[in-house]
């Protein structure tokens, strides 16, 4: 309701989690309970969503949830409203699959794409990089989305420099003009 009334086209969501890498504190869920209470709310929702014309978008991120894209389109689909869609995060797939794959499965259920990138060398959240610094396949990943037909937006996710902060913004647009003429 709020981001309808700012007129704000989508809320990003992170859907339930089964586990917490940053935060040993949290107790896990059971998979199938995380599963099932994200397909209910998403369900609930998703009349709200359409009602008011702002869309639902879900966040593949580090919860241990939602881990292939098969089983993410098969979530997307069983909620079955063109309001509820896929936030794609390319840097958080490296860990354990890879983006152009993912966006080739999802296809028209991706409505938005955080561009960001990791290096699995490094490991753990110290391997997410700048863009074009990590193992994110740029061409293939550009490559995909014009398969898909995909035209939405492409926002960096980057994380600030601890000196001359600056410099991120120039470093940022000059890796994605390059990201996006690959492809």
């Amino acid at each position: 309701q709020v981001a309808a009334a700012m007129g704000i086209p989508a809320v990003l969501v992170i859907p339930g989690y089964v586990g917490l890498p940053w935060d040993p504190s949290v107790k896990p869920v059971r998979y199938d309970l995380a599963y099932e209470r994200t397909r209910q709310a998403l369900l609930e929702l998703a009349p709200d969503a359409e009602r008011l014309g702002v869309s639902i978008l879900v966040e593949n991120i580090w919860n241990k949830f939602l881990l292939s894209p098969l089983e993410f389109r098969t979530l997307i689909d069983e909620i079955g409203s063109p309001h509820v869609g896929v936030l794609l995060d390319t840097g958080n797939l490296i860990a354990f699959g890879y983006p152009e794959q993912w966006i080739r499965i999802l296809g028209r259920r991706i409505k938005e794409v955080h561009l960001k990138d990791y290096r699995e060398s490094v490991g753990g959240v110290s391997g997410f990089v700048g863009l074009l610094e990590g193992d994110v396949n740029w061409p293939e990943v550009i490559a995909a989305l014009g398969e898909i037909g995909y035209d939405g937006f492409l926002t960096a996710e980057v994380f600030p420099y601890h000196h001359h902060g600056d410099a991120v913004l120039q470093h940022t647009a000059q890796s994605m003009d390059r990201i996006l003429a690959s492809g």
